[in-house]
């Protein structure tokens, strides 16, 4: 058994008793969604999806977070999709929190269990789906590919938080670590998704101030999180979506390790249109 854990939406509906005051941000520089709000009356449904339903966290929005969409799925035995990506150009990233999800590319089926990571290449044809007996929670990341001549684009590929080895961050002992799913050096990808770890005590030592935009879901832990002007304090299961520009920095709490999946748009010229 792995000791990773990967906490998912609580779905349901809060009692009438309880208080609606909650930690749920949206500002011009970030928005934070907490856990707590992630209940059944704010999901989607997606054309060509079956039994499946989506709490849609980062979209493209003029003026804020342009390049993404990411969403927790949360897919019911025998639900999935024959045509998941309506985007000719659209790259996807799944990452497991829960459940066993398959997905099949031409004549591979690989089926990913939580801590699973795959990243689909635009323009593959691939289909997903649940075929164990327990919904499956997942995130699916989704971006328009940036092609650029000269350049070739990766092959999709499979792995996992268990796979891959963790890079320490400098002058941190190893209690700062990323796992990084993508080649840092590969400039085919025009996305990262890594997963974040800071050990409790650990910090990011100054404000991050960057051209790339974020999505970071909590997955285990607790921290307090710098983010613009404002410290605040996130949990498992919160999400937080950034800007272009947002300074950021964190302090890990607790007695875990504090453990984030990050989205970032990397590797391309800012268009000058």
């Amino acid at each position: 058994m792995s000791s990773y854990e990967y906490m998912t939406p609580p779905g349901g509906m809060p009692e009438q008793s309880q208080p609606i005051t909650d930690r749920s941000v949206f500002t011009t520089a970030y928005a934070l969604i907490p856990r707590g709000v992630l209940r059944d009356i704010v999901t989607s449904q997606f054309p060509h999806w079956e039994k499946t339903r989506a709490w849609v966290l980062a979209r493209p929005m003029s003026g804020f977070s342009e390049t993404f969409v990411q969403s927790v799925l949360e897919i019911q035995p025998g639900g999935g999709s024959e045509q998941p990506e309506p985007d000719p150009e659209g790259e996807g990233a799944y990452f497991v929190l829960s459940g066993a999800l398959t997905l099949t590319l031409e004549n591979t089926e690989k089926t990913l269990g939580p801590g699973g990571f795959a990243w689909i290449a635009p323009g593959e044809r691939y289909r997903v789906f649940n075929k164990g007996d327990e919904p499956v929670m997942c995130h699916w990341i989704r971006k328009r590919y940036e092609r650029v001549e000269g350049v070739a684009l990766p092959d999709s590929f499979f792995t996992s938080d268990q796979a891959t080895d963790p890079m320490p961050m400098a002058g941190a002992s190893g209690r700062w670590r990323t796992t990084r799913f993508m080649d840092p050096a590969a400039l085919g990808y025009d996305m990262h998704v890594t997963i974040v770890t800071l050990e409790p005590g650990a910090v990011i030592p100054f404000a991050e101030t960057h051209v790339m935009e974020h999505g970071l879901y909590v997955l285990q832990g607790r921290g307090i999180y710098r983010l613009n002007t404002d410290w605040v304090e996130v949990t498992a299961g919160d999400f937080m979506w950034l800007r272009a520009f947002c300074p950021q920095a964190c302090y890990a709490g607790g007695d875990t390790a504090f453990r984030y999946l990050l989205y970032k748009d990397v590797n391309r010229h800012p268009s000058l249109s």
